[in-house]
């Protein structure tokens, strides 16, 4: 016998990221009950990265099943990363959900790079690889046209797994608006380019984000049946802006930490933006601009440090600090410096040493970022990195004109989808938890940034000089 659930019981949550998916379960009081975590296994389809969509599609399913068992769940919404879409038909998806970290070939680029609307309409810069996402649609558009003339809906990542949890294809404002050449901020509309290649009508309606917009059913461990009332899914960034205004937060910048460091600043002007630095304006879940900055932080640090998965020491930052070694930008695609390769220089490191370089090049390039966006009031760290003392020590140092606070419980994103879920319902669990940060006193790290910035800043120019020569050499 299947029942309808009450109003407002305890909410599962998932938080869907590139490098890890889990799923968390709140009580309506805000009180985290459960969680649970997998990595998604990126594979091979035709030649082209993509999700293994079933397998994280399996793990969802079993865990939602055994949360609703033990902790009574009556509802289920879902935060996910960014650059991600699904090509669907009535129950099927028509191609696997592509990996954002793959180029386009080279034929398509010449297609589609030179109509992506200007930086004034969309204030989403010229992108690589599936960063934005309409450079994939459009990958799958021309190399898979039988498949894409069957697609009947083109759904961003969350609102992917709504549709897998009810069948309603859905759109929301805050993942149309993240950096994929799809919307027009100022306008509140689809993009130019949407219009340009006919794909306006492939896109479902909009529904905001939290909103209850389904029900799926469940079937429990002991082969009882519950109805779950599903939420409209979130980009994650734009989920944990929102946590934090909720909670009644305005005036500040929002450092949210995970495989990206983005950082979002409602008062940084909108000329301020600069597209070749990967500045952007992303959309809030209300459907506002949100100037936005970000560097793929957290995946940096991995490389830089060889995996490096230990505390630092401050002894081991003042070494390499004292040595004068450096990591220079930029160790992934994207970020304030895309025309530079990552180097460690100064000498060299190993260990924990090496992390340190890590962690200080994190710093170094997080600070950069509030500079270029214009930040000058409250900072609110968020993420992983929130829980590294180091980290936001250092950067209370760095920016001693500014409050620097960290969450407690370092999962903006996934609370922001659950306040946002629970707001539909009429409740308002969360209250700010943030902690002030005590600044570092760390001998010479001001003089350290000085360098860095000088050191980043000619290879910066270098680079632009060379391309720029480059492009006149060969017409």
């Amino acid at each position: 016998m299947t029942r309808p659930p009450p109003k407002a019981g305890p909410l599962a949550v998932f938080d869907l990221g590139k490098t890890n998916s889990k799923l968390f379960v709140f009580a309506p009081d805000g009180k985290l009950l459960d969680e649970r975590r997998t990595k998604p296994v990126w594979t091979d389809f035709r030649g082209r990265g993509v999700l293994d969509d079933e397998a994280l599609f399996s793990w969802m399913s079993a865990e939602l099943a055994d949360v609703t068992a033990m902790h009574g769940v009556t509802g289920l919404m879902i935060s996910a990363h960014g650059c991600a879409f699904a090509l669907v038909r009535d129950g099927e998806l028509l191609h696997p959900v592509l990996d954002y970290e793959q180029e386009i070939p080279d034929a398509v680029a010449a297609k589609i790079d030179p109509i992506l609307p200007d930086f004034s309409e969309t204030y989403t810069p010229r992108l690589p690889l599936g960063f934005s996402i309409a450079r994939h649609i459009h990958w799958l558009e021309t190399e898979e046209p039988e498949r894409f003339a069957k697609t009947r809906s083109i759904l961003c990542f969350p609102q992917y797994w709504v549709w897998r949890f009810t069948g309603r294809p859905l759109a929301e404002w805050s993942y149309l608006g993240a950096h994929n050449q799809l919307w027009a901020p100022l306008k509140r509309d689809f993009s130019s380019l949407v219009d340009r290649l006919g794909w306006r009508d492939l896109f479902p309606e909009i529904a905001p984000a939290g909103a209850v917009v389904g029900t799926t059913e469940v079937t429990l461990p002991d082969g009882a049946h519950r109805t779950l009332n599903v939420h409209n899914g979130v980009h994650d960034s734009n989920a944990a802006l929102a946590y934090y205004r909720m909670t009644g937060l305005s005036g500040f910048t929002l450092v949210s930490t995970g495989t990206w460091v983005i950082i979002i600043n409602l008062d940084c002007p909108l000329d301020a933006l600069d597209g070749e630095r990967d500045m952007i304006a992303n959309v809030t879940v209300d459907g506002e601009p949100a100037p936005s900055l970000r560097f793929m932080g957290g995946r940096e640090y991995d490389v830089i440090s060889g995996g490096w998965d230990k505390p630092i020491t401050r002894e081991a930052v003042e070494r390499v600090m004292t040595r004068g070694v450096f990591a220079m930008p930029s160790w992934a695609a994207g970020g304030p410096f895309p025309e530079t390769t990552g180097e460690i220089v100064g000498g060299d490191v190993e260990g924990e040493e090496r992390a340190a370089v890590a962690a200080l090049y994190v710093v170094m390039m997080t600070d950069l970022s509030l500079d270029l966006i214009r930040s000058d009031n409250l900072l609110v760290v968020d993420g992983g990195l929130a829980r590294i003392d180091l980290f936001t020590a250092m950067l209370g140092q760095l920016r001693p004109s500014q409050t620097v606070v960290r969450s407690t419980m370092s999962e903006g994103s996934a609370t922001g989808a659950a306040a946002l879920a629970f707001k539909a319902l009429g409740l308002s669990p969360f209250r700010d938890e943030t902690v002030p940060v005590a600044p570092s006193d760390v001998p010479g790290l001001e003089a350290y940034r000085d360098r860095w910035r000088e050191l980043a800043a000619a290879r910066r120019a270098a680079a632009r000089a060379s391309a720029a020569a480059i492009k006149e050499a060969t017409g």
